[in-house]
């Protein structure tokens, strides 16, 4: 039976959202109102019947661990496969590995014991709701040796210049690897290919030196190996900084971009938290926001996400903002394009203004 396993490597995602990742990694990072950034691979995967995920973590990942649990919510808490987080420990001190390339090789027996043919490795900055088995299945009917997961855009944006992209023929055969800031055709960091050829691309780069897999293993052998492109036309987003963030949360106040993405009957996971719902007092006044549950709403709140247990104050504003987990607005307080992580006070009368173009940031615990 030919199946696949699930690989998150973050150890190339550095702290990409500032403020935001003072305290977590980046893939921990609340989204949309009620999600984690790494909660759309990870269903994805488990919605394409993949029921053995590991994740490889660089650092913070304390935030990650607490989210993810047992894998309970993706239904990952299995006897046989399930949910790994795998932390950088290394003990050998005869490796001579570097880069993401330490991971797969202190994580051999993971992929070695595995019964799957097939390993399918995404980072956690690109969101989308699909399915991962339409990749792997044009992967298999290709007879490719990798599948790289890239969608097309319209517009560029700066959050997609640092992503690689690709050029490819009439056939779908990818001839390069690029960083060509004007061609639309993007890398969603998402691939498959046989965890044979997955191991034998590690050995020849851990004894070559090199440190980046992705780079050293598959781009600089793109001669050699049958590298094939899936385009996805999906509604899919980009996160790698606060500007993307900040974007890509608003856009989904547009019901266009939310039913896109959260589509009815087709979910993304996350970990589940039962609150009552956000109560809206009498001085209250909501327009196009979205509100998750287990807050109390006294003041204004204009096209702006508030994530759960946010109290909003008599006479406060939000507007063009986002507020996470458990933040209090206290009266008279107004912002304006602003990001506010978890347990963030703001107090009376505060003013505080961003600009679209530049949020202005707290960080978390902070009080203002």
């Amino acid at each position: 039976m030919t199946t696949m396993m699930g690989l998150i490597n973050l150890e190339h995602e550095h702290d990409f959202l500032k403020e935001l990742t003072y305290f977590r990694c980046g893939a921990a990072t609340p989204f949309a109102g009620r999600y984690r950034l790494i909660d759309f691979t990870i269903s994805n995967m488990a919605k394409s019947s993949i029921s053995e995920i590991a994740i490889f973590t660089k650092s913070k990942y304390r935030s990650l661990i607490e989210h993810l649990g047992s894998g309970a919510d993706w239904d990952l808490n299995k006897r046989h496969g399930g949910l790994f987080i795998l932390p950088p420990h290394w003990e050998d001190p005869t490796d001579i590995s570097k880069g993401d390339l330490r991971h797969f090789r202190n994580n051999w027996d993971y992929f070695d014991r595995s019964k799957s043919n097939y390993v399918l490795i995404s980072g956690s900055q690109f969101i989308s709701n699909m399915l991962y088995r339409d990749l792997f299945h044009h992967h298999l009917k290709s007879g490719a040796d990798v599948t790289m997961l890239t969608t097309k855009y319209d517009r560029l944006l700066p959050e997609h210049d640092s992503c690689l992209k690709v050029e490819v023929d009439e056939a779908g055969v990818v001839e390069d690897i690029t960083n060509d800031l004007k061609n639309p055709h993007v890398f969603s960091g998402v691939y498959v290919l046989r965890k044979a050829l997955l191991l034998e691309l590690i050995e020849d780069c851990i004894a070559n030196h090199k440190t980046h897999f992705f780079l050293d293993g598959i781009k600089a052998n793109l001669a050699r190996l049958n590298v094939h492109s899936y385009n996805y036309q999906g509604y899919s987003a980009v996160v790698n900084s606060i500007d993307s963030y900040y974007r890509e949360n608003l856009a989904l106040l547009e019901n266009k971009n939310y039913q896109q993405l959260f589509p009815t009957g087709d979910p993304v996971f996350t970990k589940i938290s039962n609150q009552a719902p956000t109560q809206y007092k009498g001085t209250a006044k909501v327009a196009k926001s979205l509100i998750a549950t287990g807050g109390v709403i006294e003041g204004d709140v204009e096209k702006s996400i508030l994530f759960r247990g946010v109290h909003v104050s008599t006479d406060a504003v939000v507007k063009n903002s986002i507020i996470m987990p458990h933040c209090k607005i206290e009266a008279g307080a107004h912002l304006e394009n602003v990001i506010l992580d978890k347990d963030v006070t703001v107090t009376k009368d505060q003013v505080l203004k961003g600009a679209k173009e530049q949020p202005f940031v707290i960080a978390k615990r902070k009080t203002v």
